[in-house]
């Protein structure tokens, strides 16, 4: 009977044990979740958010070089001044991109994407009046790209006074956000769009001007 009473509290007494070791187990997982979440600060970060930081940097980087190449290989003064623009005013929003991006702990792309690298390969072999066109056509298309990833972040208001200047007939504000890190995505995208519309309406008269000189020279 002694025996059987001692088995009956060791049993006891190693299910304690088991138990308080599960709790501190249990507790030690939850303590490394919660540091887990406090020190990788883009996990809250939506991917949303990630994916269009990384895709309006990969463009900038990208208009940044492409417009660097046409200091060197554009005919046209015209077209080097708009590569210097690109150059300008992509650096500039870039790196207001890059501090919010920083300030939130959303990785930042480390160059270009394989599209853009092909791009500059085939632009950086051309020369003169066939970098302009090819460049020009480009543009276009890039600033195109990069209006509707904006355009999905910001609101297109117009005011109700009735003697508003063409200029001012359209406002662009950001889009309302309850995250803090979208909004200031958002606010950024505002800031933004009238350059990028600007661009765009800069290269669309360029890529006619370009192509109106070549049919002239072929006559």
């Amino acid at each position: 009977m002694k025996r059987i009473g001692l088995l009956i509290t060791l049993v006891a007494a190693l299910g304690v044990a088991s138990t308080a070791c599960q709790d501190r187990n249990n507790n030690n997982i939850a303590r490394t979740d919660q540091g887990a979440v406090g020190t990788a600060g883009d996990r809250s970060v939506g991917m949303g958010d990630k994916n269009f930081v990384k895709d309006l940097a990969i463009a900038g980087m990208a208009e940044i070089e492409l417009g660097r190449l046409a200091a060197d290989h554009a005919a046209s003064a015209n077209v080097k001044q708009f590569g210097q623009m690109m150059v300008d005013d992509h650096t500039t929003a870039g790196d207001k991109l890059k501090a919010i991006a920083t300030e939130h702990n959303i990785e930042w792309p480390a160059g270009v994407d394989d599209k853009h690298r092909d791009l500059r390969d085939k632009l950086s072999k051309l020369q003169g009046a066939d970098f302009d066109r090819e460049y020009m056509d480009a543009m276009v298309d890039d600033h195109q790209d990069a209006i509707g990833k904006l355009d999905s972040r910001v609101d297109h208001t117009r005011p109700a006074a009735t003697n508003a200047t063409p200029a001012d007939r359209t406002a662009v504000t950001p889009e309302k956000s309850d995250d803090v890190v979208t909004m200031a995505l958002n606010q950024w995208a505002a800031d933004s769009y009238p350059v990028v519309q600007q661009h765009l309406d800069r290269a669309r008269m360029l890529k006619d001007e370009v192509k109106g000189e070549a049919k002239g020279t072929t006559k």
